[in-house]
Parts: structure tokens; sequence; C-alpha cells
């Protein structure tokens, strides 16, 4: 464990000691302050003072948050259907769970030009909407798998009780079943918004100056001149530090939900 801590950590602690170092320092391997160079917060006071880094941070957390919320209702109701119906029409249940392993394995490069052409179609470039809507569409298959194996989790007795005595199937969706399986939708909505808040290949294709995410404008970094290493380590602390205080905050809410469905059931 003391070995993955240290793994883990040294890449954090390498960005923190470049963002106090100068721009001379940055090319030379030195890693203790005070002692192999002398510490500056100039590449913070600049990046602090500019607004595009908290504009970033924003749009950002308003893309994560939407996409999340829609991704893990849409999710979770097509989990829920998988759970608990039989379809023989056209698709059988292992053919749609299928279908949906299918678009997590697709790699995004295949669908950036057809959804950049449909956003445009519709006027939605570089807007909020726009990447909320992508996001939504390709962390959902997410959402399903994991909301499905809740759902049959769940005694089937409890649904059919509710049903005998008059509740709707609408009514044992919103009032039994999603409660039962709370934590593990705080569970897909945290980590699909941690997708949402990393992902940089759709929000550089779909965005350009007014809707720009946090991964998009780290970027902006390597520059004609290089790479400004101090202002990239500035930007990568504080894209960082939202998700690392949201997974503190509510780890044990991951573990219960990601746990939840992990037993072998029987049925489809």
């Amino acid at each position: 464990l003391i070995i993955f801590l240290i793994l883990f950590l040294f890449p954090i602690y390498w960005t923190l000691i470049t963002s106090i170092k100068t721009p001379a320092d940055t090319f030379t391997s030195k890693f203790l302050p005070f002692i192999q160079f002398e510490p500056t917060l100039k590449g913070w006071l600049g990046q602090l003072q500019a607004t595009e880094n908290f504009k970033a941070l924003l749009n950002s957390t308003i893309i994560g948050l939407c996409s999340a919320a829609l991704a893990t209702f849409l999710g979770g109701m097509a989990g829920y259907a998988l759970a608990r119906f039989e379809f023989r029409r056209f698709f059988k249940n292992a053919d749609i769970v299928s279908w949906f392993l299918s678009l997590r394995i697709m790699p995004p490069i295949a669908l950036a030009l057809p959804f950049y052409a449909l956003i445009l179609s519709f006027g939605l470039l570089d807007t909020h909407p726009a990447v909320i809507l992508i996001h939504t569409a390709f962390f959902m298959p997410y959402a399903v798998l994991v909301s499905r194996d809740a759902f049959r989790s769940i005694p089937i007795e409890i649904e059919e009780t509710a049903l005998v005595d008059g509740c709707s199937r609408l009514e044992v969706f919103f009032r039994i079943a999603l409660p039962l399986i709370a934590p593990a939708l705080a569970a897909i909505y945290i980590i699909i918004f941690a997708f949402s808040w990393n992902e940089f290949l759709f929000a550089f294709v779909l965005t350009n100056k007014f809707a720009v995410t946090m991964p998009v404008y780290i970027a902006g970094t390597v520059t004609t001149v290089g790479v400004l290493f101090d202002a990239l380590s500035v930007r990568a602390i504080l894209a960082i530090l939202p998700p690392i205080v949201l997974g503190l905050l509510v780890q044990r809410y991951i573990i219960s939900g990601l746990t939840m469905g992990a037993v072998k059931g029987t049925g489809r």
C-alpha cells in the first residue's frame, strides 16, 4: 500500500512543486523547495488573476453536473427495463446489453465527426447543451449496465406487493425501486461526473470559446514556443482539486453503490 501510495502521490507532488518553480527551473529535476530551488508564487498569481481559469472550471462544473444527472436518470430507467422486462420482438435483453457494451468499447474518435456535424446542424456549437447532450449519450451505457445489476439485486417480490396494493409501474419505479438503489445511483452519478470532468476529445471538437472545459483549457498551455509548465501545473492542480474533494466526501457511497450489484443473480 505504501508503494502504491507513493506512485499515486508523486505525480501530484511533482505537479505542485512545478507550479512554484520559475520557468527556468521547470526544465530541471530539482524537487526539494528551499534547498534545490527558490520557490515562487508568480505562476499562481498569474493564473489566479486570469478569469479564463474560473470560466473553464465553471463550464466543466455545469457540464459535468448536468450530463451526470441526465445520464443517471435515463440510464436508470433503461437499466430498470432490462432488469424487470423481457424483450423478444426485435432484440432480446442480451442483445441490448451487448449493444450498450459495444458503445463503451467504441473509440470516441469514431464518433467525433458525426457528433460535430449533428451539433452544427442544430446550431448548438460551442454551447453547454451541445457538450451536455454528447456526454450524456456517450456515458449513459455505463449507467445502464450498473443500474441494471443494482435493480436485479432487489427482490422482485417487493415490487409485486406494491403492484397488488394498487401502485402503477411508474409509482413502483419512482417510489420503491429508485430509493432502494440510491447508493448505486449516487455512485453512478459521481463516476459519470468524473468521466465528464476529464473528457477532452468531444469538448475540444464541440467548443471554441464560450463553453471551453478545463481539460481543453489546460491543453492551451502548449504554445508555439513550447509548453508553459508552470501555468500547466497550476491549471492541473485547479482541475484535480474539485474531484478529489468530492470523492473524499462521498467515497462511502461509491463503495457501497459499486458493490451493490456485485452478486451473482439468476435471470436474464
